[in-house]
């Protein structure tokens, strides 16, 4: 599993012209991608960075300020680019794998207390964000 993880000012996802998540104040947004060996080991370690990450201003993290995250899954974070123009997705997990499993993570952010908001599973999403920095991580468990 893997995340990229975007320390943001405002957020939002809107799908067919209507906003279905956003933040309003600094936090995270996270892209997130699944691959096939992903499983619920992975949905723990992942939550439990994304909400403990020391990514926001003064080294702190949204567990320890109360941030909000914004959760958008993300395919296409494991194309791979190595061979010709065109990526190959053969390194992301399919959707009936993936789906769950990035609800699972939500599930476990909100478990842990985390304030989250979502984009709308292989949806066609426009992602708006102001990064603050900017300040980006590649996270992966």
């Amino acid at each position: 599993m893997r995340a990229i993880a975007t320390r943001v000012t405002r957020a939002s996802v809107t799908v067919d012209g209507e906003v279905v998540g956003k933040i309003d104040e600094p936090g995270l947004l996270v892209l997130l991608g699944v691959t096939h060996s992903d499983g619920r080991e992975e949905v723990v370690r992942m939550a439990r960075k994304l909400h403990e990450i020391r990514a926001l201003r003064d080294e702190e993290s949204c567990a320890t300020t109360g941030a909000p995250l914004l959760v958008v899954s993300q395919f296409t974070l494991y194309g791979s680019t190595e061979k010709g123009r065109r990526p190959s997705w053969t390194g992301a997990a399919r959707p009936e794998q993936a789906e769950p499993l990035v609800g699972e993570v939500v599930a476990e952010l909100r478990e842990r207390g985390a304030r989250v908001s979502t984009g709308v599973f292989g949806a066609m999403m426009a992602v708006e964000s102001v990064n603050d920095g900017p300040f980006t991580l590649l996270v992966e468990v």
